[in-house]
């Protein structure tokens, strides 16, 4: 006889585009693995989750992210996030350079959530808010290339980033130079654009295959032309992004009326776009969703494309994979969403988190810190930052139960006198 499953979500509808999975079928774990996947399993669970009518998703791979906190302009601690946002996969985007690798090695050893990394070509990481590209003697594709393999179980790829304020007057020469660094160990290499100069063209011009163009569908660069599309063509990967600047719904629909849709879906979250326009994954899986993409493009989008991408053992419900497992309610209701230039577009219903698991433990809900003194937040975003806080406060405030939903756990020999 087999032992019994460690946990069993019976019921839901399953969609696992890496495994090749659809449909209404139970999800076992056992040991922290995905044990089998099919209809109608044997009931022998120590824990059995009933998610009929749910919807049941490989736990999200976020590929942009920075999720190093107290060590740069950027970051925040990505659990908070997770627990109802379904995210079991985040991968730092250029948060740590080889000066700071290790530091970032130890705030993610501390997480409930799988952290992987994007070494930042600029030796300082992104420790404020731009310039890491100014100064060339901080590039150092030798001291990257070394970082990388000292960290390998860490770092699954460089991270640079090209625009006019990063770069200043150094054109594409990081971008060779993390290039450098990444064919040396074997790497892909994630690369920003945004405002020009350098030239989009000169950018995409040096990408390889497998490479991550991210902020793909920004208003910005308007990655749309000839260049854009030969760069496709040859395997470079669109990766959204999203950011405090970098999506736009009108460049997005554009690339799929084309036939350019994102291989990839991220959010870059930082301190600013969590507040938003960004918000979470979830949310901008729904603005693609408005945009047209259909439902399974946007599954692959955010589970088995970035895992391939990056080389991580995630993304997939086949048996013998980490028990990573995002359920999802389909509620019938309108959700309004905003791209980064307050653009909008309309979903006819929302994805709201139920169960997010990682190595089959379900994550517990955790508050997240303040945001940072230097975030810029509108009156209305701090409004609602306080709005929110009271709430919580007075739910916390009320006790949780009343009279009838407690028992006398250490109940007395002599009965109470009678008033």
């Amino acid at each position: 006889m087999p032992e019994p499953y460690d946990l069993l979500l019976i019921g839901g509808e399953v969609l696992d585009p890496g495994g090749g999975q659809r449909g209404r079928l139970d999800v076992a774990i056992r040991g922290g693995l995905i044990a089998e996947v099919g209809a109608a399993l044997p009931r022998d669970a120590h824990e059995i989750v009933d998610v009929a009518g749910d919807l049941v998703l490989p736990g999200l791979v976020d590929v942009h992210t920075h999720v190093y906190p107290g060590a740069g302009y950027w970051g925040i601690d990505p659990d908070p996030i997770a627990w109802h946002t379904g995210v079991t996969t985040w991968v730092d985007a250029g948060s740590a350079g080889a000066y700071s690798v290790a530091g970032l090695r130890d705030f993610a050893t501390g997480r409930r959530v799988r952290v992987r990394a994007l070494l930042n070509i600029a030796g300082q990481g992104l420790s404020a808010r731009t310039g890491e590209g100014v100064d060339l003697a901080n590039c150092d594709p030798d001291q990257a290339a070394r970082a990388i393999r000292e960290h390998r179980d860490l770092v699954c790829g460089v991270k640079v980033r090209i625009d006019r304020e990063t770069v200043g007057d150094n054109g594409v020469e990081p971008l060779r130079r993390g290039l450098i660094a990444a064919r040396e160990c074997g790497v892909p290499v994630m690369v920003h654009i945004g405002t020009t100069p350098p030239a989009l063209a000169d950018v995409l011009e040096l990408l390889r295959p497998g490479d991550l163009l991210t902020h793909c569908a920004s208003g910005l660069a308007q990655p749309t032309g000839p260049e854009a599309r030969a760069a496709y063509e040859r395997g470079v990967l669109f990766d959204i992004g999203h950011g405090s600047g970098a999506f736009a719904f009108d460049v997005a629909e554009e690339q799929l009326a084309s036939g350019m849709p994102p291989h990839i879906i991220s959010t870059d979250l930082h301190a600013r776009s969590v507040y938003g326009p960004v918000f979470d994954l979830p949310t901008t899986m729904a603005k693609l969703l408005a945009a047209g993409l259909p439902l399974d493009d946007v599954v692959a989008s955010v589970t088995i494309r970035p895992a391939q991408a990056l080389g991580l053992q995630a993304g997939s419900l086949a048996p013998g994979r980490p028990a990573d497992v995002a359920v999802f309610t389909r509620i019938a209701e309108p959700q309004q969403l905003t791209d980064a230039h307050r653009q909008t577009r309309t979903l006819p219903f929302r994805l709201v988190n139920r169960h997010t698991y990682v190595g089959g433990r379900r994550l517990p809900a955790q508050w997240p810190a303040p945001p940072p003194p230097w975030v810029p937040l509108t009156a209305e975003q701090t409004a609602a930052l306080r709005e929110r806080e009271n709430a919580i406060r007075d739910l916390l405030a009320t006790p949780l139960v009343g009279v009838d939903g407690l028992a006398e756990q250490f109940p007395r020999s002599i009965p109470p006198k009678e008033s």
